[in-house]
C-alpha cells in the first residue's frame, strides 16, 4: 500500500511542469495579433470603421500601400509583432494578477496610447473627437477585446495553474 502512494505521488511529480512565462506570452501575443488583427481588418473592410489596419506603420510605407492586398499581409505582421510584444510586457508586470479587469484597462491604456498620443502626434490618425462614431467605438472595443484576450489568457495560465487538479478522473 504504502509503495503504490509512493507511485502515485512520483506520477503527480512528473506530470507537473511550469510554463514558460515568455514562450507562452509570445504564444498569445501572436494569436492575439492574428485573430484581432483579421477582425480589424474585417471590420476596416466592411466600414465598421476607417481607421486602417496597422495604422501606426503609415508612416514607414507608401500612402495608400497598406490597404492593397499586400499590404494586409504587411498590416497583419505589424499588427502580430505589437500584439507579442504587449503579451511579453503584460506577462512582465502583470501575469499574477488574477481576473480579466487588467486585461480591460490594458486594452484601454493601448487604445488611448495609439488614438491619443501615437496616431496624432505622427498624423496617422485623426483626432478622436474628428472621428465618427463607429470608428470610435469599433476601434475601442476591438482594442478592449484584443486586451481581455491578452490579460486573461496570461494571467489565467500564471494564477489558476497550481490549482488546477492534473488527476484524469475529472475527465471521465
Amino acid at each position: 500500500m504504502q509503495a503504490m502512494e509512493h507511485d502515485d505521488s512520483d506520477l503527480h511529480t512528473q506530470r507537473r511542469h511550469r510554463t514558460n512565462p515568455w514562450a507562452f506570452s509570445a504564444n498569445v501575443g501572436f494569436f492575439a495579433g492574428l485573430i484581432w488583427g483579421l477582425v480589424k481588418m474585417f471590420f476596416y473592410a466592411f466600414e465598421f470603421t476607417k481607421v486602417e489596419p496597422a495604422f501606426f506603420a503609415k508612416t514607414w510605407y507608401v500612402e495608400g500601400y497598406l490597404i492593397t492586398r499586400e499590404g494586409y499581409i504587411v498590416s497583419l505582421f505589424w499588427i502580430v509583432v505589437g500584439s507579442i510584444a504587449a503579451a511579453l510586457i503584460y506577462a512582465a508586470l502583470f501575469r499574477k494578477v488574477k481576473g480579466p479587469w487588467l486585461g480591460v484597462a490594458y486594452g484601454l491604456a493601448w487604445w488611448a496610447a495609439l488614438y491619443l498620443w501615437l496616431g496624432p502626434a505622427t498624423g496617422t490618425t485623426e483626432l478622436i473627437w474628428d472621428m465618427d462614431a463607429n470608428s470610435f467605438w469599433t476601434d475601442l472595443c476591438v482594442f478592449v477585446l484584443w486586451g481581455v484576450f491578452i490579460g486573461f489568457s496570461i494571467s489565467f495560465e500564471f494564477t489558476d495553474e497550481q490549482s488546477r487538479d492534473s488527476d484524469t478522473h475529472m475527465l471521465k
